[in-house]
C-alpha cells in the first residue's frame, strides 16, 4: 500500500483545500491510501525551546510524516504568503529528518495565488523534501466553496487528482536513494 500524506493549509471547517485532498483520496486507485493529517491546529506555536520534549501534537506529526511514502500539501495563500498553519507545521519539522528525500507536491486551488506556491516550495526544498515539479499543479477552481463531491465529480479536476497521484507514485520509483 502506497501511502501519501494529506495536508491542508486551512484549518477552516469548509476549506476548499481540505476538499481538494478528500477528492484525491477518493479518486486513489486502490493500491494507494491519502490520509488527511487532521492535527496541525494542534500544535503549539513554535519555540526551539520546547524541543527537547515536544508536545504530543507534535509527536504525532512527525509520526505522521515518518509513516507515509509521500507528502500532499493543499495550503491557501494569505497576505501573499503561506499560511501561519502551515509555516508552524514546517518549523516543528525543520530541525528533523522527516523531509529528507520524501516526494511532496504542492497544490494550488487558485490561479490568484502566485507568491505562497513557491515561498512554500521554496522552503521544503531546503528542507531537504523531494519536490515533484509534476505533481505541484494549480487546479483553478473557480470557487473556494467547492466541496469534495464537486470535486471529485468534476471531470477535469479529478482527472488532475489522478495525475498528481500517479506523479507522486511514480517519482518515489524514479528517485534516487540518500547517499547514506
Amino acid at each position: 500500500m502506497f501511502k501519501v500524506l494529506g495536508v491542508s493549509g486551512s484549518l477552516r471547517r469548509a476549506s476548499v483545500n481540505t476538499a481538494i485532498l478528500r477528492a484525491a483520496a477518493d479518486l486513489a486507485p486502490a493500491h494507494l491510501q491519502v490520509v488527511l493529517f487532521e492535527g496541525l491546529g494542534d500544535l503549539p506555536l513554535f519555540n526551539p525551546d520546547l524541543e527537547e520534549e515536544p508536545f504530543e501534537a507534535v509527536l504525532r506529526w512527525r509520526e505522521a510524516l515518518s509513516g507515509c511514502d509521500a507528502v500532499l500539501i493543499s495550503s491557501p495563500e494569505y497576505a501573499h504568503g503561506v499560511t501561519g498553519v502551515i509555516k508552524n507545521a514546517l518549523d516543528w519539522v525543520v530541525g528533523t529528518a522527516e523531509f529528507e528525500n520524501k516526494p511532496t507536491a504542492v497544490l494550488n486551488a487558485a490561479t490568484r495565488s502566485v507568491f505562497a506556491p513557491p515561498a512554500l516550495k521554496g522552503t521544503l526544498q531546503v528542507m531537504g523534501a523531494h519536490l515533484v515539479e509534476k505533481a505541484s499543479i494549480t487546479l483553478g477552481l473557480p470557487s473556494n466553496r467547492l466541496t469534495c463531491e464537486d470535486i471529485r465529480t468534476h471531470p477535469e479536476f479529478s482527472r488532475l487528482l489522478r495525475e498528481v497521484l500517479q506523479e507522486l507514485e511514480q517519482s518515489t520509483l524514479q528517485r534516487e536513494p540518500l547517499p547514506y
